[in-house]
């Protein structure tokens, strides 16, 4: 019997190739001579930059850069030689794990960070970048990361660069002048798709893609501000203050530039950077599942299975909007494959369920949550035994 197993990470408790691991060693006490694959999934969030390094057989580069509140720290970001593929993930600059508790500060917090590891990658001479745009701390609609690209941002002859609050004055931005800044939009006959070329009619800069996991637009009662602001640390003032600042943002690009990306799908995820890397950085928005799985070629893999088996730690309606285990289920099911999800917790949403053959829930009533992510490992191994005694 061969099985793959293609998890996300349980978030606090095990990264996906660990996951996978337990559940591998699971198996093998029950199935001694199935053969079994291991490849680690994301899907836009954190764990992106680590799959797709692990299974392209890339390195780590290191960068200065800073946090969301402009302190200096060491950013990194997987690098492909081959291709000169760069993946990185906005939450390892501008990411909720860079603060604590009480320095949580949408109004304050910026995607600076973001922006400079972006030019480390292009003075490396980057063809692709793939960004994954889950676990932000800032709502700032990719300001922070544009400014740290060269861009100037204006209220009148002052020049905005404090808190996002101030965009509710912006009147102007001002494009850099040099080439490897904003690219221009061009019309690839070819391809009918949109290509990227230098704003200054240089070398064509790195194609970007952003990975997202939610499909969010930027603004409005389920963009980026409403639906994720409050996770982030703001109150109800501050909300209608982010929102106002992210709607003058998306007016001014729209006058300044002739588009307009706020209503597309994606758009609002890490607080809008989806928007702004579209308007400032001419990226294409995708599903980050996809993404991935292109990356780690897990098609070709799945089609050597007997029995798939993918996880994460909550399943839920969420699941649905493009997480790993409703992306793998849906790859197996297109291939004819027997599909299992185990998970740390089950919220038992029968639409969700129906993607699988059988789902198996790692929650007790008997244990807290923090027990739980404690024994994620043993717990995996267990729900991993009784799967393969099924089989």
């Amino acid at each position: 019997m061969r099985i793959l197993i293609a998890p996300d990470k349980f978030k606090g408790a095990l990264n996906a190739r660990d996951v996978a691991k337990n559940i591998a060693k699971g198996l093998h006490e029950v199935l001694p001579n199935a053969e079994i694959e291991i490849v680690p999934m994301a899907d836009g969030g954190e764990g992106t930059a680590e799959a797709i390094c692990e299974a392209r057989s890339g390195s780590w580069l290191k960068c200065n850069a800073h946090d969301p509140i402009g302190r200096e720290i060491e950013a990194r970001y997987a690098w492909v030689e081959d291709g000169k593929l760069a993946v990185m993930e906005m939450s390892e600059a501008s990411g909720m794990r860079r603060l604590s508790g009480n320095e949580r500060d949408p109004v304050r917090a910026t995607t600076f960070g973001v922006g400079e590891m972006i030019l480390d990658a292009k003075n490396r001479d980057a063809h692709e970048i793939i960004i994954g745009l889950g676990g932000s701390a800032t709502n700032d609609g990719g300001w922070g990361m544009a400014r740290a690209l060269g861009y100037r941002f204006y209220s009148d002859a002052r020049e905005l660069k404090k808190d996002v609050s101030e965009l509710r004055n912006l009147t102007k931005i001002e494009v850099p002048l040099v080439a490897n800044a904003r690219p221009a939009r061009t019309m690839s006959p070819a391809s009918s798709k949109m290509q990227p070329t230098s704003a200054s009619g240089g070398p064509p800069q790195p194609k970007i893609i952003a990975a997202v996991d939610v499909r969010n637009p930027l603004l409005g009662d389920n963009g980026a501000t409403q639906v994720f602001g409050p996770q982030k640390g703001a109150s109800n003032d501050e909300l209608k203050v982010l929102e106002q600042a992210l709607t003058r943002l998306a007016n001014v690009v729209a006058e300044d530039f002739g588009f307009d990306y706020r209503d597309k799908p994606g758009a609002g995820a890490a607080g809008g950077l989806g928007f702004g890397l579209m308007s400032f950085c001419g990226a294409t928005i995708r599903p980050g599942f996809d993404v991935v799985a292109e990356a780690v070629g897990l098609e070709s893999k799945m089609k050597d299975a007997d029995v798939v088996i993918t996880g994460e730690g909550s399943l839920d309606r969420q699941t649905l909007e493009g997480k790993t285990p409703a992306g793998v289920a849906r790859l197996a099911r297109k291939l004819g494959k027997k599909v299992f999800a185990i998970v740390g917790r089950n919220k038992g949403d029968r639409q969700v369920d129906e993607l699988f053959d059988e789902v198996y829930e790692l929650a007790r009533p008997d244990m807290s949550e923090t027990e739980q992510m404690k024994l994620a490992g043993e717990l995996l191994r267990e729900k991993a035994r009784e799967l393969a005694r099924s089989l």
